[in-house]
């Protein structure tokens, strides 16, 4: 098992950001969707929970066999998914990742968001057993570096200044200096328990995760003007007519649809209830304390300092 948390500060405040990931999301499922590959939406409805409240659940497909490096590609189907369920009592998510050809391999993150530049030392009410475990990465939107094949200039956050919001170009350090600015907080746990394979997978995905939250919180910054101003019922409106057309791109190969509606792996989402599933009974259910300590709290293993 290896865990991380990833801390990524936003120049947004919480509540923009929230209007902010969902836009994203959207849209970005909807670009990265083809004929047969990409992100196929199977529910999004009110869910509720004894010790969240009310929130969203939402259950994908991810379809990607074509974009795995070739040594995965050698040892599972030409046709996979990856299922994602994610329960969102914002500003806390949970979020599970399995595989419907690995029942062994599972991601679990859980996020945590406040209007900080990433201060707090445990903000998600660790263990000392799992703080001893845990290593913090920052992801900077501004300078770090993203794949060649991934970089966008009119995404580069050093480069880019919002007309809604006058907000950019952000230089090295801005973390220290903005105003606004929050940070989202997520505790990855990759587990991959097959001899042999264990060490290769779960840090494969690590780095495969880590690239997806740079380029997804880059282009959720430099998307603002599209989204900044809008309403959650319009977010939300947005989010329904992208989701159908990124279906209908998905499933438009008689093999995806044939997958689709398969019985699921082990672990896959129960039948509908009225107001969605509750999040799964072994996930951690941490409770965090409002201010999460201070750094003398709880010691922890970082690629960074934490900012002051």
């Amino acid at each position: 098992m290896l865990m991380k948390e990833y801390r990524i500060c936003m120049p947004l405040t919480v509540e923009e950001y929230r209007i902010g990931q969902l836009y994203m999301i959207a849209k970005h499922s909807q670009e990265q969707s083809m004929k047969g590959e990409g992100v196929e939406v199977v529910r999004n409805e009110p869910c509720e929970d004894e010790e969240h409240g009310r929130g969203r659940y939402t259950e994908k497909r991810i379809h990607l066999s074509s974009r795995l490096p070739s040594w995965i590609r050698a040892v599972v189907p030409r046709i996979f998914y990856i299922t994602e369920r994610a329960w969102n009592f914002y500003p806390h998510t949970i979020t599970e990742y399995t595989c419907s050809f690995l029942p062994k391999f599972i991601i679990l993150i859980e996020t945590k968001y406040q209007n900080n530049n990433g201060s707090s030392c445990n903000c998600l009410g660790l263990t000392d057993e799992e703080l001893t475990q845990r290593e913090v990465d920052f992801i900077d939107i501004a300078t770090d570096e993203i794949p060649d094949k991934q970089y966008q200039a009119s995404e580069d956050c050093t480069k880019f200044k919002s007309k809604k919001t006058n907000r950019g170009p952000l230089a090295e350090g801005w973390r220290d200096t903005h105003d606004p600015i929050m940070c989202s907080y997520k505790l990855v746990t990759v587990k991959f328990e097959v001899w042999g394979l264990q060490t290769r997978v779960e840090a494969f995905a690590h780095r495969a995760i880590r690239d997806i939250l740079l380029v997804g919180h880059r282009q959720a910054f430099t998307w603002v003007d599209e989204w900044f101003g809008m309403a959650m019922d319009d977010v939300r409106d947005f989010e329904q007519r992208l989701q159908e057309e990124t279906n209908q791109r998905v499933l438009a190969t008689p093999s995806s649809e044939n997958l689709s509606m398969t019985t699921a792996s082990p672990g896959s989402t129960p039948e509908p209830s009225p107001l969605g599933p509750s999040p799964p009974m072994d996930f951690p259910r941490r409770k965090s304390s409002a201010g999460c300590g201070t750094q003398a709290d709880a010691p922890s293993t970082s690629k960074q300092s934490d900012p002051q």
